[in-house]
């Protein structure tokens, strides 16, 4: 890996953090502990730092206590960026799931223009809320956090939808950091799907984005959600930059 990439690599890391922002962090030996309640992984997870970072067993040590002590299990996630931590991990009996592949492409790689059909607003309104927890399956805690989380955004951001039937029927939202688009909960409606209303989404939001100044976009999606890796595609993110998972374990109190 070049200089340049890993460069690249940890400005997609620090502003998709930035783009989905936890309650409360604490930076313990160049992990970032973050802390929200509810069941999101991100926002309730260890994540990894630019620069040197601690030792293995003093890191998971420190981590298992922090949020033992908050009453959560202790999660990790871990990027193949900042790997270290995996042979703990396996030792002491922590489990792998929720793999997420991060794609990137400059602004002018992608497709996606001037739509009348996908409404832009910089704050997200009771309709654009009730249509993703529709779309979702947040319980009334995830409901609280994903609010609190949006208001937690700062700088530039777009929440964008598409209706159908005068109703949201797909939507997402996106937050510009040091001129890098991050491309966030994308979602359409079950009832709606296969009417390019997803593309028509995000492509409203990267149409928002090259307006407004930005050079390149990035989004995360799950590895096995072929469906929206398909979309994705279709707009022009078609460069893996790298790829995270979760670490787990069970701890009884």
């Amino acid at each position: 890996m070049t200089a340049r990439d890993d460069d690249l690599n940890w400005r997609m890391e620090e502003a998709c953090r930035e783009a989905w922002p936890a309650t409360a962090e604490t930076v313990v030996d160049g992990w970032l502990l973050r802390r929200s309640g509810g069941r999101i992984r991100r926002a309730n997870s260890a994540n990894p730092l630019r620069g040197n970072r601690g030792a293995p067993d003093a890191v998971l040590d420190a981590a298992e206590t922090f949020y033992i002590g908050h009453g959560q299990t202790p999660l990790f996630r871990v990027p193949d960026i900042a790997g270290e931590l995996e042979t703990a991990l396996d030792r002491r009996g922590y489990d792998w799931e929720g793999g997420t592949i991060h794609l990137h492409a400059g602004i002018d790689e992608l497709a996606g223009g001037r739509d009348g059909q996908a409404a832009v607003s910089p704050t997200p309104g009771e309709d654009w809320f009730a249509a993703r927890f529709r779309m979702g399956t947040y319980d009334d805690t995830e409901r609280r956090v994903f609010r609190d989380m949006t208001g937690l955004i700062s700088g530039d951001r777009a929440f964008v939808s598409c209706e159908h039937d005068n109703e949201i029927a797909a939507l997402a939202y996106g937050v510009i950091r040091n001129g890098l688009l991050v491309v966030e909960s994308v979602e359409t409606d079950s009832r709606f799907r296969q009417q390019g209303l997803g593309r028509r989404t995000v492509g409203g939001l990267i149409d928002w984005a090259r307006r407004a100044g930005a050079s390149a976009a990035c989004l995360q999606v799950v590895a096995d959600n072929t469906p929206a890796r398909a979309l994705y595609a279709s707009l022009g993110f078609s460069r893996e930059l790298y790829r995270y998972h979760y670490r787990r374990k069970a701890i009884a109190a």
